[in-house]
């Protein structure tokens, strides 16, 4: 901006996420203030201002837009040029422009917490909102799940169908009220209206939301229509009911999700540490991984055997209804069977959910996009996100190497996420489940199709997983051919997901530890050491093989994984005492399971340290088979965290094989085997697993940064979402000498593939031209 001495005018171009979030209302207030004219809108997905006054105050504007700015905006870009004609006096807000998208992505704003103020007005009986399940202003609010296309304004979204009333019209018309173009604003006069579906009977508004509570509090289950689906709620401190929920929804064992009414309740059923509190009380409102309290009030079946509870505080205010007249936890789980894609159409509903809920709490307002619950970590201080979806995305980050064409990355088979890349961003859809079925494909590829209208985003290059049976590689070969295809090896785009998204600039040492992924010879690893770059790496080191007998069976049974270990390993386990899984074990099975192995029948062998740690949760009878993905390792990790001290390591070696440095696991499985005879606990065994683990990666990483002279270590891979092995890599890692990096704004898990994909994609590109 050059000196001048008299007013001037200037166009202030604003990119980022600032539409949905107050954007326009902040703007507004701050000119006002500074006596400034002219005019700020919504152009295609950015804020415009144009403005006139004195350069001085100009500038306190554009300081005030990134010092300022509401809570849940991003200020990604801001732009000044001058503009010769000068604004009328005043200053206003205009309507919205619809006009073509910049480059890279426009700010669509994520569904937003109520707020603090429209909290205080549903609870205040002189408040004409008083108990109206709808209440929100320009802080909070629906947001993506409402969109039907951009700018983002009233006319765009579902809320098109329910006209203003003159004193909600009033609000948003006023430049001093916070609820000054809050495009979902609403009241019981003119706004969405709550119904109650049970056996035949109906009820509207507040008698509907009292007969709901009413069945919850007499131990029925309800199906409630929220931000981005349906959840199914019930008493989380009712183990009968809690039960049933578990039989009716196909789900004997995962975890279920519990929401409290605020920090308070929160603390008294887990250890709730700073970082895990602001996290809590976020704008997003995610589920909140956390220690768990001894003796407190849950039912044993909400998390059984697990020494951590998810714990929300609640995302609308119809869910703060909910809890304040019913006063104790409840379960909130997505609206779905196991495995189904979680249920946002009225008629949808009431078909997939009528076997699971007594009765439907909805309304009238549409869901227009799929969003779960999102679900975060406290690790080594930081929340890292677990599952990336609602209050999170569709959020863009940074690519490191902007994509010359417009990109899909289209992810994993489990814990979907895709990616959309354009320019100098990555925009990562919602956590899509995992996919599974032709339901759960034709959700992806609703979405993709949403966020790709939405953003006038028309993929030229699709990025796509190396396994050829994921259904997301099905996908992009059905929709391209190479060149337009790239395909990209699964655990390169873990360690380039937590790459990126520090900025590491030059090689890195990449550590991907997870279940299975298909390398880049057609064979199953997981335990994996890179030496990578953004467009591609050199394996440097790895587990040592076991066969999987019965492929996906293995997996969902860790006592055949613990078989092909003992028996079909690369590294033969030391003769010692008789496990006593074998006494657990049908001489059946283990019959056709030696024979499998002893033929190579159906045996694919895996480097995979997530089958690694399974086959010791099975070895240490901690769980045989698995009711959902990762149960074992996460039970094995669970024990370890009730032995507590510092474990000593169990035996390792590290062998040289076909140039890669290779972990030997004979030792350890041996000495686990026979300190397990000998009586130690299994508690005690499973904190020396792990801390074996990190005793080998430190050593894998010390040798490759010696010969490489890289030594920075990027750690991903599901893991990684291992709180023990994620500290103390992190720690022994960084007492070694080396910069240990973990990922925190996308899931260390599949879910941030999608991420790592499209990083990958957009650097090969650039490489090419």
């Amino acid at each position: 901006m050059t000196a001048v001495r008299a007013p001037q005018a200037w166009s202030v171009r604003v990119r980022g996420t600032v539409q949905g979030v107050g954007f326009r209302p902040f703007v507004h207030r701050v000119a006002t203030g500074l006596r400034l004219d002219g005019e700020v809108r919504n152009v295609g997905g950015e804020v415009l201002i144009r403005v006139g006054g004195p350069e001085q105050a100009v500038a306190r504007l554009i300081e005030a837009l990134r010092a300022q700015a509401p809570a849940a905006a991003r200020i990604g870009e801001i732009t000044v040029t001058p503009d010769g004609a000068a604004p009328p006096p005043g200053f206003r807000v205009v309507a919205s422009a619809d006009t073509d998208l910049p480059q890279g992505f426009a700010g669509l704003p994520a569904d937003l917490a109520i707020c603090g103020d429209c909290l205080d007005e549903l609870f205040s009986p002189a408040d004409r909102r008083y108990r109206y399940p709808f209440i929100n202003c320009t802080a909070c609010g629906p947001r993506a799940t409402i969109i039907d296309s951009l700018p983002y304004d009233r006319q765009r979204t579902a809320m098109a169908g329910f006209p203003l009333c003159p004193r909600c019209a009033a609000e948003y018309r006023d430049p001093a009220d916070r609820r000054f173009h809050a495009e979902p604003v609403a009241c019981p006069a003119c706004g969405p209206r709550l119904t109650w579906r049970a056996g035949g009977r109906t009820a509207t508004g507040e008698q509907a939301l009292t007969v709901a509570a009413a069945a919850v509090a007499v131990a029925r289950i309800i199906a409630v229509k929220g931000l981005g689906g349906y959840q199914l709620v019930c008493d989380a401190t009712n183990a009968a009911v809690v039960d049933r929920l578990r039989r009716r929804k196909l789900r004997p064992r995962k975890p279920f999700a519990v929401m409290v009414a605020d920090l308070a309740a929160a603390r008294a059923l887990a250890r709730v540490d700073p970082a895990a509190a602001a996290a809590l009380g976020g704008p997003e409102r995610p589920i909140v991984l956390l220690p768990a309290r001894l003796g407190g009030a849950l039912a044993p079946s909400v998390a059984r055997g697990l020494d951590r509870i998810g714990l929300f505080l609640p995302t609308t205010a119809l869910h703060h209804l909910l809890l304040h007249d019913l006063g104790r936890p409840l379960v909130v789980t997505s609206g779905n069977r196991a495995d189904e894609p979680i249920a946002i159409d009225d008629a949808e509903a009431a078909d997939r959910l009528a076997g699971i809920a007594d009765g439907f709490l909805g309304h009238d307002r549409p869901i227009r996009a799929r969003y779960d619950d999102s679900v975060v970590q406290v690790v080594a201080g930081s929340a890292r996100l677990v599952r990336r979806a609602r209050g999170y995305a569709p959020g863009a980050l940074t690519l490191p190497v902007p994509a010359r064409k417009p990109i899909l990355a289209v992810g994993a088979q489990l814990k979907n996420t895709f990616a959309l890349a354009r320019a100098g961003q990555a925009l990562i859809g919602p956590h899509g489940g995992d996919l599974a079925d032709a339901d759960s494909l034709a959700a992806f590829e609703a979405t993709v199709a949403q966020l790709c209208r939405l953003h006038r985003c028309e993929p030229e290059v699709y990025a796509h997983d190396l396994h050829p049976d994921y259904l997301s590689t099905g996908y992009a070969q059905r929709m391209a051919t190479p060149p337009r295809r790239v395909g990209v090896q699964h655990h390169h785009a873990h360690v380039v997901s937590c790459a990126a998204e520090h900025g590491v600039d030059g090689p890195f040492l990449g550590v991907a530890y997870d279940g299975l992924g298909f390398g880049d010879d057609g064979r199953f690893w997981g335990g994996e050491l890179l030496l990578s770059t953004y467009t591609g790496f050199r394996r440097l080191g790895r587990f040592g093989t076991a066969p999987l007998p019965g492929g996906q069976a293995a997996v969902r049974r860790p006592a055949r994984m613990a078989l092909g270990y003992l028996y079909g390993g690369e590294f033969p386990v030391p003769p010692g005492p008789v496990p006593a899984l074998l006494h657990r074990m049908p001489a059946a099975e283990q019959a056709l399971i030696r024979r499998m192995i002893e033929r190579g029948v159906h045996c694919p062998p895996a480097s995979s340290a997530g089958r690694f740690l399974d086959a010791a949760a099975s070895l240490l009878g901690v769980r045989d088979d698995a009711g959902y993905e990762g149960e074992a390792a996460i039970l094995l990790e669970a024990a370890a965290h009730r032995a507590g001290g510092r474990p000593e390591p169990l035996p390792w070696r590290i062998t040289r094989i076909g140039g890669l440095w290779v972990y030997d696991w004979s030792g350890t499985l041996g000495a686990l085997l026979e300190r397990g005879a000998a009586g130690e606990s299994a508690d005690d065994l499973a904190a020396a697993i792990h801390r074996t683990v990190i005793e080998v990666t430190v050593a894998l990483c010390t040798r490759a940064a010696e010969r490489t002279g890289v030594r920075t270590v990027c750690l991903s891979g599901g893991c990684l979402q291992n709180r023990i092995l994620a500290t103390g890599l992190s720690d022994a890692l960084s007492a070694a000498g080396l910069t240990a990096l973990l990922n925190r704004q996308v899931p260390a898990g599949d879910g941030g593939i999608s991420y790592g994909q499209a990083v990958i994609a957009a650097a090969r590109l650039a490489g090419d031209g």
